[in-house]
């Protein structure tokens, strides 16, 4: 074998490696579960990318050219791809953990050892046919693993199973064992459909005056987030401990609640979230409820009364405290006159006896906007009263609470734009609320961006059409981004008197910048609300 035909074999060797990260990076944003993986392979199973490797396949095999500049060009392209694999960007990255390098590794063993079986076989110097030379049939191989990559990368997980279950069940015992040597410790479980990350991020900030408090970073709401969090942050000396509990199928929240036993939870709302995975309203409820359920006797509940399904349900177990804004039969605490400015917002709580009678009313003052985080906000402060704080210093935290990065974050730009940042994780509620708040800003052009809601199941279409509804009621330029909700967006901003002059749809965040830039002006406000993740690009 020659020098030149060993280095033609390494250079795609390296291309078929690099391919895998890809798929692993969309097997950890789906948190590694078969099912789920599967499902977005099926939507994505002839990408562009895919088909150029199916293409080179042709080449490699067909009589247009000669087998060396064949194999030539396929080289080359498969250097091409590695740079683009090696430079391309993600919103959400790959984290290589122990686990990512247990599946890359494996991943790569099986395809390399089909690679080396397809050289080893064919990959001389003669030609197996008149046409087809061995060299151009083990390429093909190569091609073919690399157009389905996602085959080995399934297989990787299948073999893998039994060594992910025992290291999870030993990192599972673990986690019990430190919970179990705290006995002083109170454990807080927050849930729901949308809200639960801000809330927990405002509890955190609230209990911090008085507690040592610790929280689950970032969005470690995955039972394998939770045990981490606990085997790495938690201190001997930790009071508070609460815990972000997040689901996308029946079973997940009690799953959480079986390691970490918690005494007290916050529900914040019950709404069609990945009914893909749920099917339906119900079973997002039964889920969400799991925490309520898990609580004992001597324990409390936290549950917004403003979603029709979580005010529906009743809870027997354990005391449960009804809190709203919109809907406030039966609430036992109540905000109201919420009030907005660029400052942020002022608003009223008022604790209700069962009499119906207000016991008390105080009056707060926050960073934050929106009906939503005042929602949230009010979940933290009943939280932080049933612990034990004092009104005065519940206030106190309250003002200073800073606002979650993605979240209906509100800034302004050097130049007099103010920013409304609502990227994370778009909902039907949340998105109604950033966009009235938007429509409060009256100072100058508002303008929205978004590609639309995401995991929403049969109502998807429905949903996005209602937000394409609202965009029209409350801005003046509207920028849609990628297809995925593009015409039922459209459809719903048609409904209203909007200006179609200054409807545009892109394909990409990019190219909505390049169009932003081109068209801001001071005293604008632009909202951005909600920014898919890689697997729906």
């Amino acid at each position: 074998m020659s020098i030149y035909l060993i280095v033609l074999y390494i250079l795609c060797g390296v291309y078929m490696l690099l391919n895998f990260k890809r798929d692993i990076q969309m097997l950890q944003q789906n948190s590694y579960r078969p099912e789920r993986y599967w499902r977005y392979q099926r939507e994505h199973l002839w990408t562009g990318w895919r088909m150029t490797d199916v293409a080179m396949i042709f080449l490699l095999l067909s009589t247009l050219l000669k087998p060396a500049l064949s194999m030539l060009i396929v080289t080359l392209v498969c250097m091409y791809k590695s740079i683009v694999a090696m430079r391309r960007r993600s919103k959400k990255p790959l984290v290589f953990t122990q686990r990512v390098w247990r599946i890359y590794t494996v991943t790569s063993v099986i395809a390399v050892a089909i690679y080396m079986a397809a050289i080893i076989s064919f990959g001389g110097e003669y030609d197996m046919v008149e046409y087809y030379s061995g060299p151009a049939v083990s390429l093909s191989v190569l091609l073919l693993i690399t157009a389905f990559s996602w085959v080995p990368v399934m297989l990787a997980v299948v073999l893998l199973s039994p060594v992910e279950k025992a290291i999870n069940k030993r990192y599972w015992n673990d986690a019990k064992r430190i919970l179990n040597s705290m006995s002083n410790l109170k454990i807080i479980g927050i849930t729901g459909s949308y809200g639960k990350t801000s809330t927990k991020h405002y509890l955190y900030r609230i209990l911090s005056e008085r507690f040592e408090t610790l929280m689950t970073p970032g969005s470690y709401n995955t039972p394998m987030g939770v045990i981490r969090t606990v085997r790495e942050m938690m201190k001997p000396y930790t009071e508070v401990f609460i815990c972000e509990m997040g689901a996308k199928q029946r079973g997940d929240i009690k799953e959480i609640c079986d390691l970490v036993n918690p005494e007290a939870g916050i529900i914040t709302a019950v709404g069609p979230m990945h009914l893909e995975t749920f099917k339906s309203l119900e079973n997002v409820c039964r889920t969400k409820f799991e925490l309520a359920d898990a609580i004992p006797s001597s324990g409390f509940v936290v549950v917004n009364n403003d979603f029709e399904a979580s005010a529906a349900r009743n809870v027997e177990n354990c005391r449960c405290i009804r809190y709203g804004i919109i809907n406030t039969t039966g609430c036992e605490y109540i905000a109201r006159d919420i009030m907005y400015s660029h400052e942020g917002s002022t608003f009223i709580v008022d604790h209700v006896k069962a009499t119906g009678e207000i016991e008390w009313s105080e009056s707060f003052t926050t960073r934050l906007v929106g009906e939503c985080n005042i929602s949230n906000l009010l979940a933290s402060i009943i939280m932080a009263l049933n612990m034990g704080m004092d009104i005065e210093t519940i206030r106190r935290a309250v003002s200073r609470i800073e606002q979650v990065e993605h979240r209906l974050n509100v800034k302004k730009t050097p130049g007099g734009v103010t920013i409304i940042d609502d990227a994370f994780n778009s909902n039907p509620s949340g998105s109604k609320m950033a966009l009235e708040v938007l429509g409060r800003f009256t100072g100058g052009r508002r303008i929205v961006v978004t590609p639309g809601m995401i995991e929403l199941g049969v109502e998807q279409d429905n949903l996005n059409e209602a937000l394409g509804h609202h965009i029209g009621e409350n801005s003046d330029i509207a920028i849609i981004v990628n297809e995925i909700n593009r015409d039922s967006i459209v459809k719903g901003i048609k409904s209203t008197d909007f200006n179609t002059d200054n409807l545009h749809c892109v394909s990409s965040f990019v190219e909505a910048q390049q169009l932003l830039s081109s068209m801001m002006k001071s005293g604008d406000t632009v909202l951005y609300e909600n920014d898919l993740p890689d697997t729906f690009k």
